[in-house]
């Protein structure tokens, strides 16, 4: 059997070029989407905060809890900025990339741990849980979006 062990150069190139090429992104993401995530963000968010505020335990509790959902917040919008650059082509470094993704998972797992110690009734306990997933996947979306926006504006004013 006759094997081809060289690659030509033309072949090569052209794989680089096609590795190196943007995705194209033309399509806006709806309005209803957009809103939709907004309100998500938003419900997900206020919901979590009043149950904080009508909540009977100590300030300091509180305090936990919504700095929980502040550093969770964060970190999965970092994550999603980091997932977008690289696929942009934008450089990441990996440390940044895994910083982002080790602090999501922290914050997760600081709610898990404070849920489960807390002294509240199961249903408070899910209510937390639930609004605070709800923030977090919201706040991907609506990072999405605000990526996805500002990238088809500049790729229309440039076109112009």
């Amino acid at each position: 059997m006759d094997y081809q062990t060289t690659v030509s150069g033309n072949e090569t190139t052209s794989k680089k070029q096609k590795k190196k090429e943007n995705k194209a992104f033309d399509q806006k993401p709806t309005a209803a989407f957009v809103g939709a995530s907004w309100a998500s963000l938003c419900i997900g968010v206020v919901s979590y905060c009043i149950g904080l505020w009508n909540a009977e335990m100590l300030l300091n509790e509180k305090g936990y809890y919504f700095t929980i959902l502040l550093f969770g917040l964060f970190s999965v919008i970092s994550v999603q900025k980091s997932v977008r650059d690289k696929l942009e082509g934008i450089a990441v470094t990996q440390l940044y990339y895994s910083i982002s993704w080790i602090t999501t998972i922290i914050a997760i797992l600081l709610l898990i741990i404070g849920l489960w110690n807390a002294e509240l009734a199961l249903s408070e306990k899910g209510f937390y849980a639930i609004s605070f997933l709800l923030s977090i996947y919201a706040a991907i979306a609506v990072q999405k979006n605000t990526r996805d926006i500002a990238f088809i504006d500049r790729s229309e004013n440039e076109k112009q």
